[in-house]
C-alpha cells in the first residue's frame, strides 16, 4: 500500500489539540471493525458508545472526511484516527469493494463538482450581462429592502419609546410576548440583525429589578440603531457599512474579495470555536493576529449538513495568507485567499488593553464583540461565576460550569494568558496558555 501522508501532515488537519489527541487515541486497529482503502477513498467503521458503529470515510484527493458521529468538528476524531491508521501503513487499508455508503457519498461529491463545473462553463460561453441593467436591478432591490427596514425600524422605535415612557420598572405582564411579536416583525422587515439584538435584550422572560439596567442599555443601543436607519443618507461609507452589518444585511463574498482592503501577513491563530445554529448549521469563528501588520481579524464561516471547512486552522499555528477585510469603522471580519500550510515559528504573544476595546466600541457601538488577549491573569470562582483577575480589575467570564472548572484546573492558581471575545460586558474565553506553553481551548458550544 502506498502511504501518501505522514503522521505530522494528518495532525496538521486537526481543528484543535483536543481533536488531535482524541484521534490519536482511536488510531488503534482493534477499535475498527471495518477498514478499507483504494486510490480515491478511505473508509472504516469505529465502535462508539451507541449500538451502531460510526461510519467514517475520507476523500483522499481532497482530504475531506465525513462521519456519522454527532461531532461538529471537521475532521472529527474518527476521521483523524482513520487517516492516522492509513499513514501508519495499516495492512487492512487495502483495495477492496467499497461499501454502498462510501460509493453514495463519493458519487454525490463528484456529481456536485460536475454540476458546478458545468455551470462555470455555461457562464463562460453565455453573453456577458449588461452592467447598467445589473446595477439598476441591484439598486431597485436595495431600495425595496431599505423601505421595508425603515418601516420596521420606525415601528420598533415607537415600541421601545413606549417602554421607556411608562418606565422599565412598570413593564406590562405581556412585555415578553410583545417583544417576541416585534422580533417576528423585524424578520418580516428583512432586518435579522434587529431581530437578534431584540431577542438578546428580551432574554428568557420579563426581567427582575436586577436585570433592568442591562435591558435599558440594550434597548438604548437598539433605539440608536433604529434612528441610524432614517439618517443613513448622511453617513460616510464606513459608517454605512457598520449600519448594514448591524442590521444583518448580507455581504457578497466575491465583492469583499474584489473591493475589500487586502492584507498579506503571517497570521497567528489566537482562538476559535464552533457554534451550533438552528437548521443543522454550524458557525466557526477564528480569530487571527497579523505578526507583521499587527492587525486583528475574524474569519467567520458556516457549514451546513456536516460539510467540512475550506481552510483548516489550528489554535497556536501560523499561516501565511491574504485576507480581504469587510468595510467598516473597525474592520475585523475578513475573507481568506492564498491560504498556506501552517508554519513552525516562534511567536511573541500580543497583549490587548481595555482602552483599545473601548476605542473600538466608541467608533462602532454595534460591534458584537472584539478580540482581547490578556497576560499574567489569574482565574477565580466565587461559587456561581468564574472571573478573570487582571492588574486593571476583574472581568466576568462567560463559561458553563464544567468548562469554568476545567480552565481553573488548567491554570492551577498560576498566572496564564487568556484570549477571548469581549462584548463590553463579559469575556468569552477561547484559549489560554501557561508558562510551559501548554494550551487550553474552549469546547464547541
Amino acid at each position: 500500500m502506498e502511504v501518501r501522508l505522514t503522521r505530522e501532515q494528518v495532525l496538521a488537519l486537526a481543528p484543535d489539540a483536543a481533536s488531535a489527541k482524541a484521534g490519536g487515541g482511536l488510531a488503534i486497529d482493534g477499535k475498527w471493525g471495518l477498514l478499507g482503502a483504494d486510490d480515491e477513498a478511505l473508509w472504516g467503521e469505529c465502535q462508539g458508545s451507541g449500538s451502531k458503529p460510526y461510519q467514517t470515510q475520507v476523500d483522499l484527493e481532497a482530504l475531506v472526511s465525513r462521519c456519522s458521529c454527532p461531532s461538529r468538528k471537521f475532521p472529527c476524531k474518527h476521521g483523524l484516527a482513520l487517516l492516522l491508521l492509513y499513514a501508519a501503513g495499516n495492512p487492512r487499508c487495502v483495495p477492496q469493494a467499497r461499501p454502498a455508503w462510501v460509493d453514495e457519498w463519493l458519487n454525490g461529491r463528484r456529481d456536485r463538482a460536475a454540476r458546478k463545473e458545468a455551470a462555470v462553463e455555461a457562464a463562460a460561453v453565455a453573453p456577458p450581462p449588461d452592467p447598467q441593467a445589473q446595477a439598476a436591478a441591484t439598486a431597485k432591490r436595495e431600495q425595496v429592502r431599505w423601505g421595508r427596514i425603515e418601516a420596521g425600524a420606525a415601528e420598533l422605535q415607537r415600541w421601545i419609546a413606549d417602554q421607556f415612557r411608562q418606565g422599565l420598572a412598570n413593564l406590562p405582564a405581556d412585555f415578553h410576548a410583545q417583544g417576541q411579536t416585534m422580533v417576528a416583525r423585524m424578520v418580516d422587515a428583512q432586518a435579522p440583525g434587529l431581530a437578534s439584538q431584540l431577542e438578546a435584550a428580551l432574554g428568557e422572560g420579563t426581567p427582575g429589578l436586577a436585570g433592568l439596567g442591562e435591558l435599558g442599555a440594550r434597548l438604548g443601543l437598539l433605539q440608536l440603531l433604529t434612528q441610524a436607519v432614517a439618517r443613513r443618507a448622511q453617513y460616510e461609507p464606513a459608517r454605512l457599512a457598520d449600519l448594514r452589518a448591524a442590521l444583518g444585511w448580507p455581504v457578497d463574498r466575491e465583492a469583499v474579495q474584489r473591493d475589500g482592503e487586502a492584507v498579506h501577513d503571517r497570521w497567528h491563530v489566537q482562538g476559535q470555536w464552533l457554534v451550533e445554529q438552528p437548521g443543522n448549521l454550524v458557525e466557526r469563528r477564528v480569530w487571527l493576529h497579523g505578526l507583521d501588520s499587527g492587525r486583528s481579524a475574524l474569519v467567520q464561516d458556516f457549514s451546513h449538513g456536516g460539510r467540512g471547512w475550506q481552510e483548516q486552522w489550528r489554535t497556536g499555528s501560523v499561516h501565511a495568507a491574504r485576507l480581504h477585510f469587510h468595510a467598516g469603522s473597525v474592520p475585523l471580519r475578513a475573507v481568506v485567499t492564498e491560504f498556506e500550510a501552517p508554519r513552525a515559528e516562534a511567536t511573541t504573544p500580543r497583549t490587548d488593553t481595555f482602552d483599545a476595546a473601548s476605542q473600538a466600541y466608541a467608533r462602532n457601538p454595534w460591534l458584537p464583540q472584539v478580540p482581547m488577549r490578556l497576560q499574567d491573569v489569574h482565574i477565580a470562582h466565587d461559587g456561581t461565576q468564574c472571573w478573570l483577575q487582571h492588574a486593571e480589575g476583574a472581568l466576568p467570564l462567560q463559561l458553563p460550569g464544567l468548562q469554568a472548572w476545567a480552565l481553573m484546573a488548567f491554570a492551577g492558581g498560576h498566572p496564564v494568558c487568556v484570549m477571548g471575545e469581549w462584548d463590553g460586558q463579559v469575556l468569552l474565553p477561547l484559549s489560554a496558555w501557561n508558562a510551559r506553553d501548554e494550551r487550553w481551548e474552549r469546547s464547541a458550544a
